[in-house]
């Protein structure tokens, strides 16, 4: 019989084991994940205005969170954000810019910027909670 519980932290051994067998089965598949975190810090005079969070994986760039401290919003520094990460990214060997916000959080600023929206996930109790999925492809041209 298997046993399925709930756990709020995972422990280091159990981090290292899912590591392991993802390289393994990517391996076995003929492919490497080559996963690797990053965060961009946007700072005005040596204060923090803005931290994007993010990881590499595959061919692909996923951005988890974009912040613009609420003091320093509406000046560019968003967009500025995201420009610097498709600069740095840009000519890597990287296919495109994935990204995922929520309706109360701004998806037409995304829009602004160049990415595509491939679909909204629909919340049927809080439509302030829809789900808009992004993408913005590299210029792959050789």
């Amino acid at each position: 019989m298997v046993i399925t519980n709930y756990q709020s932290e995972i422990p280091e051994r159990l981090e290292k084991l899912i590591e392991d067998e993802h390289i393994k089965y990517e391996s076995e598949k003929g492919v490497s994940c080559n996963y690797s975190p990053f965060y961009f810090v946007a700072t005005k005079q040596n204060i923090v205005v803005g931290i994007t969070t993010g990881y590499s994986c595959y061919a692909e760039i996923y951005i988890d969170d974009l912040v613009v401290l609420a003091k320093h919003r509406n000046n560019g520094i968003g967009k500025k954000m995201l420009e610097a990460i498709e600069e740095h990214f840009s000519g890597a060997g990287f296919d495109n810019i994935n990204l995922v916000t929520n309706e109360f959080q701004s998806p037409d600023f995304y829009k602004k910027c160049g990415y595509t929206l491939e679909f909204v996930r629909q919340n049927k109790k809080n439509p302030r909670f829809n789900k808009y999925f992004f993408v913005k492809f590299f210029n792959n041209e050789a």
